[in-house]
């Protein structure tokens, strides 16, 4: 079964989703978890006076999202570790596909937002990115 499971976390609920089925998918099959975070750099650098300072307080706050799900992670027991992954420029999908590959996952696991019409056009999805571009099975939480 799946062994090695990439969960994509960002703190919203759908994530939060994801990361609890991922642990009982590693849990049943005594594999471990990666949760990972894309954080993109380029979004936080404005060249403004502020820009740095943004940019470090948005960098911890991942940082600190990434610790509690890793909390969550080994209170459950399930072997776990986190990764930050900062690729300026890259596209989320393309960030997830290559860890995956080098992480050798057996599955990844996202949230997706459901974003649809002017909403999805604007904003993007993420989700659907990691479904396009992962090179294993893609488990995908939709908002309730």
């Amino acid at each position: 079964m799946y062994k090695r499971i990439l969960v994509c976390f960002d703190g919203s609920e759908t994530s939060n989703q994801a990361l609890v089925a991922a642990l009982q998918l590693a849990r049943e099959a005594d594999g471990r978890v990666r949760i990972v975070h894309a954080f993109d750099a380029m979004a936080y650098l404005t060249g403004y006076e502020y820009g740095a300072q943004v940019y470090d307080d948005a960098l911890r706050s991942a940082g600190e999202m990434l610790d509690k799900a890793l909390e969550i992670s080994k209170s459950s027991g399930v072997p776990a570790d986190k990764k930050m992954l900062d690729i300026p420029g890259a596209r989320l999908g393309e960030v997830v596909a290559e860890e995956a590959r080098a992480w050798n996952a057996d599955l990844v696991v996202v949230g997706t937002h459901g974003r649809r019409g002017i909403g999805r056009v604007l904003l993007g999805s993420g989700a659907e990115q990691v479904i396009r571009m992962a090179p294993v099975p893609v488990l995908a939480f939709r908002a309730r």
